[in-house]
C-alpha cells in the first residue's frame, strides 16, 4: 500500500558526533542555522533515546527538504547523519523511512517500540 506524503509533518536530521568531531558538528550546526529555515535542537553529548552516540537534532518542514538534504550530502564532513520523516510512527520513521549519510548506525529500536506502545 502506498502512503501519501501529506502524512509527513516535518523531517529530522540527527547529526552524530563524538569528542573528536564536536567542532566539525558545531560548524555544520552554525551553517545550518544561518543558511536554512530549520529548528536546532539541544546538544546531547551522550547517547539518548534510540541514538547510540552524541548528537543534536535539526528539524525542518517538508518544503525545506530539497534545500537542507542536498546541502548535508555535500557538507557532512565525514559525520554520520540520520534523516527521517515525522509521520507519527517513530519506529517506521527511524527504520524503513530513514536515509543515512555516512555510516548507518545501529539505533535502539526497542526504545522506540516501548515509548510507542505507552
Amino acid at each position: 500500500m502506498k502512503q501519501d506524503t501529506v502524512v509527513i509533518t516535518n523531517f529530522h536530521a540527527h547529526i552524530y558526533y563524538d569528542t573528536a568531531s564536536r567542532d566539525v558538528a558545531a560548524r555544520i550546526r552554525e551553517e545550518l542555522g544561518a543558511g536554512f529555515d530549520v529548528q536546532l535542537g539541544r546538544w546531547h553529548d551522550n547517547p539518548i533515546g534510540p541514538h547510540p552516540k552524541g548528537m543534536y537534532q535539526v528539524a525542518f518542514l517538508p518544503d525545506q527538504f530539497a534545500k537542507v538534504v542536498p546541502w548535508l550530502m555535500l557538507n557532512h564532513q565525514g559525520l554520520d547523519i540520520l534523516i527521517h520523516p515525522s509521520t507519527g510512527d517513530d519506529v517506521a520513521d527511524h527504520t524503513e523511512h530513514a536515509l543515512w549519510l555516512g555510516e548507518k548506525l545501529e539505533l535502539n529500536i526497542g526504545f522506540l517500540r516501548r515509548i510507542q506502545t505507552t
